[in-house]
């Protein structure tokens, strides 16, 4: 007999609010990242998991095989922005539980989303070289963050994420795009200045949290199984738009910002706040 799912208790779950110790909170803004326990109930990945998954299947358009992709290509089948695809994914991106853990962890009012994006490392996948996420993002102030769920228990065949402690205070590397380069200049620079990296499994219900800047990488998933990740970027709900560095930051600021004016806020319709105090 199949279960009953109660989707009052899934969506209650979704909006209840999880306290973050106020160690955590330091752990955070020291070292770039923060993994927290037991985030999720197994009940909740595994409902909104299936939907997601679907979703990465139905809208995926990378279909080259593995030996003629670029290594970024080999890294992950990545679907952007699910919440407005999907009714039922909107309801797993705009929790407030994730959202208050962001916003406590940067210690700002409230948050925006920037965008949400599905990770899907398939068997046989790459790594994900050694980059920062905020290179891509056209936003004045380092107040961001992405928190990165695993839609499963993450061993390290899996290629789970590693983080670079502290580097969200370096300037290395910041003007530079995830490729074969990213992964052994940063890799190089990163072991000289010492870094730690911090490179273990995730539990179920296990999710971190990194600031746009600290560095991060993957290894490849050398399982028989996809390796699910759900993520959404969190800005602060004052972040302002900034003139953009690049041509990456160029087609963010049209894409996830609807190009709103340089020096304005992002705007509510594709930048919604979902949390604030």
């Amino acid at each position: 007999m199949e279960a009953v799912i109660d989707k009052g208790a899934l969506l209650n779950e979704l909006d209840s609010y999880y306290t973050v110790s106020p160690e955590a909170i330091a752990f955070y803004r020291e070292k770039g990242y923060i993994k927290l326990k037991d985030v999720l109930s197994p009940a909740v990945l595994d409902y909104y998991g299936d939907i997601i998954t679907d979703l990465v299947f139905k809208l995926n358009t990378l279909i080259k095989p593995m030996e003629e992709r670029t290594t970024y290509e080999r890294a992950f089948l990545q679907i952007m922005n699910l919440w407005r695809e999907d009714d039922q994914a909107k309801e797993f991106v705009f929790s407030k539980r994730l959202a208050k853990i962001a916003a406590d962890l940067m210690g700002v009012e409230g948050v925006r989303i920037y965008h949400d994006q599905a990770l899907y490392k398939e068997p046989s996948g790459g790594i994900t070289p050694w980059h920062a996420d905020q290179f891509y993002w056209p936003l004045a102030s380092p107040n961001t963050v992405t928190v990165w769920i695993p839609l499963q228990a993450t061993p390290m065949e899996m290629g789970p994420l590693a983080f670079a402690e502290r580097s969200q205070h370096v300037e290395i590397g910041r003007d530079m795009e995830i490729s074969d380069a990213s992964e052994k200049i940063l890799a190089d620079e990163l072991q000289q200045q010492n870094f730690v990296m911090h490179d273990t499994p995730f539990d179920l219900g296990e999710v971190s949290f990194h600031a746009g800047w600290t560095f991060h990488r993957a290894g490849p998933n050398i399982s028989d199984r996809p390796r699910g990740v759900m993520t959404m970027i969190y800005m602060d709900k004052d972040q302002v738009i900034m003139q953009p560095r690049n041509k990456f930051q160029v087609a963010d600021h049209a894409k996830w910002l609807d190009n709103a004016p340089v020096g304005s806020h992002p705007q509510d319709e594709l930048n919604p706040v979902l949390f604030s105090y």
